[in-house]
């Protein structure tokens, strides 16, 4: 085998290993493989560190000042309120924390979404007298499932497009998701109202809660009204100019910089605020495991992986689809759905250019399955965040999340080959 074959499936392996265990930060095994590659001579160093001109991660950026606005603003607060007084019951508590929280995140990232209702959830548990062990669960699902419904809500969707674009195939469209990722939703949703919510801890994880930054109160009384409205006003025509990008004739990631500028230079958001709110371990992640993509390619040991995978499902598309979603779903419980996506977006593409499948279809089933990290607390920033300010243990996951894993399989199976067929 060639040797830089063997050096860049060498640099994949530790990168799983490293993403999986995280002994040090995902963004430094990030930039350590880029910067590997260079020293071998796999990338130039221009090509390794293209990635900051990147689209996705221009986009990243500018939905990082959007979404910081709508919770300084007081919106996410005024969203809180309205589910505490139109919800009667814990059941339907659940359902509207879901509904709403899922919308939310389908144009805002599943992590800044989280962050936005989790203070609100934590005081419409002390106002109800619901347990909040019983609130967060939920909504790291909701926030999971709705934030595939848009290519704005997930950084995997925006990494699956990227990748298809970096490959000289078209991206997906802003609103290209929905048809698979809203019965996924409704489904998901249903689960929790009928079955889910019994199967969620009780209230005996109360007395192992601990304090946490999230029991503080935040006080938007000093914020003018009108900065709640102009955030809310920004977002809509963002959100409308990404979509209709090829009719304006404006690239989608420039109409987002545009609302998020808007928002610095009306003072709706500070200029301090709009710097700190871009999370860069997000953007050097996503700049690192671009390069991986490219050493892929570059070497051919993309194509070696591909071969590797189709000698275990074969060409049969069934077979195919039901292997990657099985292996993304594996992955992104116990990796960020972030670097799974990033993994195996590249992966995707060699498979499709291996059998001659249609790209965009692969890549949209690994979107899916990269957002089933429901099962494990290291599935997903939010799974993460809620873990302490829940008291869960790792069995409560796994409980309430495999059964939700198998729902969406069933329906993903059913819908992405009549949707997005691998053979069209």
């Amino acid at each position: 085998m060639d040797k830089q074959i063997i050096i860049t499936l060498g640099m994949l392996i530790f990168a799983m290993i490293m993403f999986f265990t995280e002994k040090i930060p995902v963004w430094v095994t990030s930039m350590i493989v880029l910067v590997i590659f260079i020293v071998t001579g796999i990338l130039e160093p221009r090509a390794a560190f293209s990635g900051f001109t990147d689209s996705s991660v221009l986009l990243f950026m500018a939905l990082f000042i959007i979404g910081d606005a709508i919770f300084l603003t007081g919106l996410a607060q005024k969203i809180g309120d309205k589910v505490t007084h139109l919800a009667k019951t814990e059941n339907q508590t659940i359902i509207l924390i879901m509904l709403v929280s899922g919308i939310l995140s389908s144009f805002l990232s599943n992590t800044g979404t989280a962050a936005i209702f989790i203070p609100i959830i934590v005081g419409i548990a002390k106002s109800s007298g619901y347990s909040r062990a019983r609130l967060l669960m939920p909504l790291v699902a909701s926030v999971a499932m709705g934030g595939s419904l848009t290519l704005l809500g997930s950084p995997p969707n925006i990494i699956a497009s990227s990748a298809l674009d970096h490959a000289g195939f078209q991206p997906f469209g802003v609103f290209e998701f929905v048809p698979v990722a809203f019965p996924i939703f409704f489904v998901g949703t249903l689960f929790y109202a009928f079955i889910g919510y019994r199967l969620l801890p009780g209230e005996d994880r109360e007395s192992i809660i601990s304090s946490s930054v999230y029991d503080n109160e935040f006080d938007f009384t000093d914020v003018p009204s009108w900065k709640m409205y102009l955030s809310v006003i920004v977002l809509i025509f963002t959100v409308i100019a990404m979509a209709f990008e090829k009719k304006i004739g404006i690239p989608f990631y420039v109409s987002a910089w545009i609302g998020a500028l808007f928002l610095v230079v009306s003072k709706t958001i500070s200029s301090k605020d709009a710097i700190n709110s871009i999370d860069m371990s997000t953007i050097l992640l996503f700049v690192g495991t671009l390069s991986i993509g490219d050493a892929l390619h570059i070497t051919g040991a993309g194509s070696v992986l591909a071969r590797f995978v189709l000698s275990i499902a074969g060409n049969n598309p069934l077979f195919l689809l039901a292997t990657i979603l099985i292996i993304c779903i594996i992955l992104t419980n116990f990796m960020s759905n972030t670097a799974c996506a990033a993994l195996m977006s590249n992966i995707g593409i060699a498979i499709a250019a291996e059998i001659g499948a249609d790209p965009r279809a692969i890549l949209m089933a690994i979107v899916i399955g990269c957002s089933c990290s429901y099962a494990t607390p290291i599935g997903s920033p939010p799974n993460t965040m809620v873990y302490t300010v829940g008291g869960y243990k790792f069995t409560d996951y796994a409980k309430v999340g495999i059964p939700l894993i198998i729902i969406n399989f069933i329906v993903s199976m059913i819908l992405l080959p009549v949707v997005f067929p691998f053979f069209p």
